[in-house]
């Protein structure tokens, strides 16, 4: 990314948003990540403490962005993301994806800032089109277990499109689908999180339903750069995005993947679906591709060998511990 940035990431102490970061400050840009670690970890921000060009701010968004001067971008990630994560905090999820929205987008529109709307696959509900194109408008329960997170961010996608067209301001909506990678927290509840770590302590790893549910699985540094590209195309202004790896696995076939990626004794165990899991859930990402001049990189195995490597690297007794203590999990 060229010429001089400032960038206010919101939820920059999450697991994309620490990532996101991260590359912003490599390309040399002037960062302060703003979250009320509600889900968040301050060591996630590790690396760029140790940047001069990077700020952290405790708060919370839903009551309103701290005032910072000559902000360029605001890249709004603030949410928790993961199953476990939102259904642990529903309202909190609810109000940040509505009320913290707005205070974004009034943000931006205050400072004539471009901003990014991180949305989610979960838009789409259990689809029935497929894979999912941004056209579609999704199959969603809006009174189910899931409904915090899924019309919320609905919700959030309304707002910022009403903020582009009666007030002019630029923005870009990204539906991020599954993604995985360092900072990841081992005990979030997500499949490949928990499938690692099971697999590391040798547990079996437990699959929810049949397992022949599908997902797509895209690397955290693709999804980084998916992002930076959406924010940097100037003809992307007010266009909602698939960012997202098409590869698609059943979760028993990504099970074994894994149990063979750390040559682990683990075996697998089955357990009731949850209730309103999606059957398949894959991205097109031909607008992606057209707009954007962006694809994923990083195969399956290569972004697991990396994420084994990063949670092998974390197993210190406490987190053993933790991740022994990994079961019943919701596959997200």
């Amino acid at each position: 990314m060229a010429g001089k940035m400032v960038s206010v990431v919101t939820g920059g102490a999450g697991f994309i948003g620490s990532n996101l970061v991260n590359k912003l400050l490599d390309f040399g840009h002037t960062v302060i990540a703003v979250d009320n670690l509600i889900t968040g970890r301050v060591e996630n921000l590790t690396e760029a403490i140790r940047n001069s060009q990077f700020s952290f701010i405790q708060a919370d968004v839903i009551k309103g962005l701290p005032e910072i001067s000559d902000v360029t971008h605001v890249w709004h990630l603030a949410s928790p993301a993961s199953v476990e994560g939102y259904q642990n905090n529903p309202e909190e999820t609810a109000l940040v994806n509505s009320v913290g929205t707005r205070n974004a987008l009034i943000f931006a529109k205050e400072h004539n800032t471009r901003l990014i709307y991180t949305s989610t696959s979960e838009v789409y509900g259990d689809p029935k089109q497929h894979p999912q194109k941004e056209t579609y408008w999704g199959n969603v329960n809006p009174n189910g277990v899931r409904s915090c997170y899924d019309e919320s961010k609905r919700y959030g996608e309304m707002m910022t499109l009403l903020y582009h067209t009666k007030h002019g301001v630029d923005t870009r909506i990204a539906r991020i689908f599954n993604t995985y990678g360092p900072n990841m927290k081992a005990n979030d509840g997500r499949v490949v999180s928990n499938f690692i770590n099971q697999a590391l302590v040798h547990k079996p790893l437990t699959v929810y339903g049949d397992g022949l549910q599908t997902r797509s699985f895209c690397y955290v540094s693709d999804q980084v750069a998916g992002l930076i590209s959406l924010m940097e195309k100037e003809k992307a202004n007010g266009e909602v995005v698939n960012i997202g790896n098409p590869e698609e696995y059943t979760v028993i076939d990504l099970a074994k993947k894994i149990i063979f990626l750390t040559n682990s004794t683990s075996e697998i165990v089955y357990s009731k679906l949850p209730s309103d899991d999606p059957v398949k859930r894959c991205p097109d990402i031909t607008k992606a591709k057209e707009l954007l001049d962006w694809e994923p990189v990083v195969s399956v195995d290569e972004g697991l060998k990396k994420t084994i490597v990063y949670y092998r690297q974390q197993l210190t007794p406490a987190c053993k511990r933790l991740s022994v203590a990994m079961a019943g999990r919701v596959n997200s």
